[in-house]
């Protein structure tokens, strides 16, 4: 799966696989009895072509091919998206991650499924965007559906809005996306605003919570509490697929806000939970952005992958001393001691009332008025 490389100097390093990989192994989350690991074909074009037009699967093999090839119209060849080659078959193996996660919540051979080298959520139906080819959440979204289950709800809590994903889905009403992210007006990619509804014939199955830069972990917690528990249970969902992209951290170098790793353990744990209450448990998790590859990467994704697997792991748990250790070696830095930041972990709660003079409440308050009452429920009390 490291072979999804744009190459030296790119912010989407391998690196984040491979280090995530040691971390849960060292871990011991590996070692489960309930935890199988499987390794992941390259999606067909066949399967791509349920989200992704055949002219850009066509596209993306061509520049596979011919890495000098420029193809604008399909966002290839740019500085976000340069082509590499054997860009195809690696997008692909990535997609196809999502697509055997799928499969092993229809088949019920699994719960829950990570595939943290997914998340490729800006890729569009016929473009890729923002360091992404295919879009893996969605096609497993997609193959969710064409197995016979009727409602999806696709949670993405990366600081960039999950414009691709919910493009893909933008007139489906069978799909419910949800992003929580950093504000278009100061952050890639320039949408994901709270009057993004849906389609004509899906109204309310996008939503949108767009935070000013700076939020911390109070004002990211209170705004996920105050919006996803609510319509996930409006929604009634048979399975959860979620985006985990921790570039909402405090020390990510292409993002502004100032999230915490026991934020991120949070949400992960909250999702779990709503799965659990309203999904009988299913849930695909994948990974998504994330650009300090030794710091916070491996963690935030280490604790995705053990609250999937029903084991948590504690914030004060120390970070594996040999994990630590190949990454003094292999890149020359110190990582942190503990698997959390140590941080005060507070929000206040909806229900303590609307402060219109918080930018993170106005903000609440304007998703939940464009959205709540399509789902019949109330934008002040609900």
């Amino acid at each position: 799966m490291t072979a999804y490389d744009f190459g030296p100097g790119h912010p989407m390093s391998p690196a984040r696989l491979d280090l995530t990989a040691r971390m849960v192994e060292s871990l011991g989350l590996l070692e489960l009895p309930h935890v199988d690991v499987a390794a992941p074909e390259v999606a067909t074009d066949v399967e791509l072509h349920t989200v992704h037009s055949q002219d850009f699967v066509a596209a993306v093999r061509a520049v596979s091919a011919e890495p000098a090839l420029v193809d604008i119209a399909h966002g290839l060849g740019t500085e976000d998206d340069p082509a590499f080659a054997g860009m195809h078959d690696a997008a692909a193996r990535l997609a196809g991650g999502s697509l055997l996660g799928a499969d092993a919540v229809l088949a019920g051979t699994a719960l829950r499924a990570v595939n943290f080298g997914g998340g490729m959520h800006h890729a569009a139906r016929d473009r890729a965007s923002g360091f992404c080819i295919y879009n893996d959440a969605a096609l497993a979204i997609a193959r969710l559906l064409d197995g016979g289950l009727s409602r999806i709800v696709y949670i993405d809590i990366d600081a960039h809005h999950g414009d691709g994903t919910e493009s893909i889905f933008w007139n489906d009403p069978r799909v419910l996306t949800i992003s929580v992210h950093e504000s278009g007006m100061t952050l890639f990619p320039g949408t994901g605003f709270a009057n993004e509804l849906g389609g004509p014939d899906a109204a309310g199955s996008a939503v949108n919570v767009a935070l000013p830069a700076g939020t911390g972990d109070a004002g990211w917690l209170r705004a996920f509490h105050a919006v996803v528990p609510q319509l996930v249970g409006a929604f009634a969902p048979d399975v959860i697929v979620s985006q985990h992209g921790c570039d909402s951290h405090g020390t990510d170098p292409l993002t502004h806000l100032n999230i915490s790793i026991d934020a991120q353990r949070e949400a992960a744990t909250a999702i779990a939970g709503l799965a659990d209450r309203f999904c009988a448990g299913r849930w695909i998790a994948t990974g998504g952005g994330g650009y300090n590859v030794t710091g916070v990467v491996p963690r935030a994704w280490g604790h995705l992958v053990a609250i999937s697997a029903g084991r948590p792991v504690p914030l004060r748990t120390p970070v594996p001393a040999t994990w630590r250790a190949y990454v003094a070696e292999k890149f020359g830095t110190e990582t942190p001691e503990f698997m959390g930041d140590d941080v005060e972990l507070w929000w206040r709660s909806w229900e303590v009332g609307f402060d219109p003079n918080d930018p993170v409440d106005r903000t609440v308050m304007a998703t939940r008025k464009a959205v709540f009452p399509l789902h019949g429920l109330d934008p002040w009390f609900d």
